[in-house]
């Protein structure tokens, strides 16, 4: 499968989230929207118009839906449920959340350090 026909397929499942889906699928789709945002973006730059800057949020959420499907069917083809995509979410959770007083591991970070001051 190439760059257009993967294109061609995501955009022909747009909201599919059922059946299995290629590694093939899966990257060229991530080129081609990698792709359109560099050149988007390159153009926002290039032309210095303001609303075409505006053009990259549109295109972010008018393939958010293909994207998501897209990568539920590539876990799928690797025998996990789709619902696996979120576990970076989780990531950025545990990395943003405060920890606040002592637990079961000892004192936080911030109390060790106003501790020793």
């Amino acid at each position: 499968m190439g760059l257009s026909d993967a294109v061609r397929s995501v955009i022909n499942q747009y909201a599919g989230f059922t059946g299995r889906g290629g590694r093939s699928e899966f990257w060229y789709w991530e080129l081609f929207a990698l792709l359109v945002q560099i050149v988007i973006s390159i153009a926002a730059m290039a032309i210095a118009v303001p609303s075409l800057t505006y053009l990259g949020s549109l295109f972010s959420l008018a393939t958010l839906v293909p994207q998501i499907a897209v990568g539920a069917r590539r876990m799928h083809d690797v025998g996990k449920s789709g619902w696996f995509q979120i576990i970076p979410l989780y990531n950025l959770y545990l990395a943003i959340q405060p920890s606040d007083g002592p637990n079961a591991y000892g004192t936080g970070p911030a109390s060790a350090a106003t501790a020793m001051a």
